[in-house]
């Protein structure tokens, strides 16, 4: 739930110019987030989320910009945090995650920026991922299990 939920916080402040914890709050409700103001707060921090003044001066949040090695760390985490098991039918790499977690993995790999990746859909615990070829399938989950055995 927290990897969902500060997902949609990156969403929303990109979206949306939000400038205070509670406006971050009624928008994560309107989303269908029950957070508090604390548990708010400590995503701010986690994230590492600052304020910004726009053109006309107001605060609003942004994402720390962060280095392509710590973004890339961030979204093997989320991977490794929600991955079940892969495997394929031909050149779709099917991936079985925790429910509740086929989105926040999808978004990782899409950002992990796998040429092989066409695109990916996602439900509630499995990812389809279109691939091009069998060939870049089989490349692909040699990258995944690369990682996953890295993180033991």
């Amino acid at each position: 739930m927290k990897i969902e939920r500060q997902t949609k916080i990156l969403e929303l402040i990109v979206k949306n110019e939000i400038g205070t914890q509670e406006e971050l709050t009624a928008k994560l409700e309107e989303a269908g987030f029950n957070a508090t103001q604390a548990t708010v707060s400590r995503d701010i921090r986690e994230m590492k989320l600052t304020k910004v003044a726009d053109a006309s001066g107001k605060l609003r949040y942004v994402a720390f910009k962060t280095t392509q090695d710590d973004m890339n760390e961030k979204y093997i985490r989320i991977f490794l945090d929600g991955f079940v098991s892969m495997d394929n039918a031909t050149n779709i790499l099917v991936v079985k995650t925790v429910s509740g977690m086929a989105m926040a993995v999808a978004a990782a790999l899409d950002h992990m920026d796998f040429p092989e990746i066409v695109g990916s859909i996602a439900g509630d615990d499995t990812i389809m991922c279109a691939v091009r070829t069998l060939d870049d399938t089989v490349n692909l989950m040699g990258k995944l299990k690369k990682i996953i055995d890295r993180s033991k």
